[in-house]
């Protein structure tokens, strides 16, 4: 049975109290733009994608999901841990050394529900295209997910992929942008201005799909399944998520400052107390 809303609401808030409190232990990771993510991976996790019980990198008979902007680890560790893919307790060892949570992921550890090395950006995309292509050979008819960030499209292999796709009709494939307007050194559009982004990968020969509440669990389950619908019509789809870098934290919002910078102690029990619940904290 699928989880209702109030429970993916209480996962999200707890998925946000575990990012805080793994870069606040080590004193470095990426917390805002997990925390702006994290409504979309618990959907996508608890509610929109077809998963299979285990985990096995061949992916046959299930959507698979690729993070390219690997940076945010913290989110999707914390997810795939609240999937059942390892034990919560394991995410007290998020970058220690020797630990399977590094600060991007990486395979060569085998952490259950990891098949990329991510972080060096704008290569996702074309691993999913890879893995979407291969889904179709296989005759497997199930889908393929990617997250990027905003700002990892100035990246210039994303473009190529871009075209790649939709020449090969790669139409199993669902590409998420989260469109934050953030990056490490400050707006996108000041970084580097990339204009319409839905003008964009529809003359790319995309279909796109605009989630503008990007932080509301309905939203997203509403625009994602509208995404889903697109699919298998002879061209990939695009999501453009709309969301606040550091969202559900006051003092992390509306800034760039926090995409790579940990709370203090004050700062941690400030954020605590905004996301109260009692799921269980590891």
């Amino acid at each position: 049975m699928k989880p209702n809303t109030q429970q993916l609401n209480d996962l999200t808030t707890q998925v946000r109290r575990d990012i805080l409190r793994m870069v606040h232990a080590v004193n470095s990771g990426h917390p805002g733009g997990s925390l702006g993510c994290t409504e979309f991976m618990v959907a996508l996790y608890q509610v929109l994608m077809d998963r299979k019980e285990g985990f096995d990198m061949d992916g046959i008979g299930e959507d698979i999901f690729f993070l390219s902007n690997g940076h945010i680890s913290p989110v999707f560790y914390s997810v795939l841990a609240r999937s059942g893919y390892f034990p919560v307790a394991e995410l007290a060892t998020f970058r220690h050394i020797n630990s399977r949570l590094q600060g991007h992921p990486t395979t060569h550890e085998g952490l259950p529900g990891i098949r990329m090395a991510s972080g060096s950006l704008g290569q996702g995309m074309s691993v999913a295209i890879g893995a979407a292509q291969t889904k179709k050979l296989n005759g497997d008819n199930h889908l393929v997910y990617s997250l990027h960030g905003d700002g990892e499209l100035q990246e210039g292999q994303n473009w190529e992929a871009m075209m790649y796709a939709s020449a090969y009709k790669v139409d199993n494939y669902i590409a998420t942008i989260d469109v934050n307007g953030k990056q490490i050194d400050g707006p996108t559009d000041e970084v580097l201005n990339m204009g319409s982004l839905s003008a964009k990968f529809i003359a790319f020969g995309w279909d796109v799909v605009e989630i503008i509440e990007g932080n509301n669990i309905e939203a997203i389950i509403a625009g994602m399944t509208e995404a889903k619908a697109k699919t298998g019509q002879g061209r990939p789809v695009c999501v453009l998520l709309h969301t606040e870098m550091g969202n559900g934290v006051d003092y992390m919002m509306h800034t760039h400052a926090w995409h790579g910078k940990a709370p203090n102690d004050e700062q941690l029990q400030k954020a605590f107390d905004q996301n109260a619940i009692t799921l269980g904290d590891y």
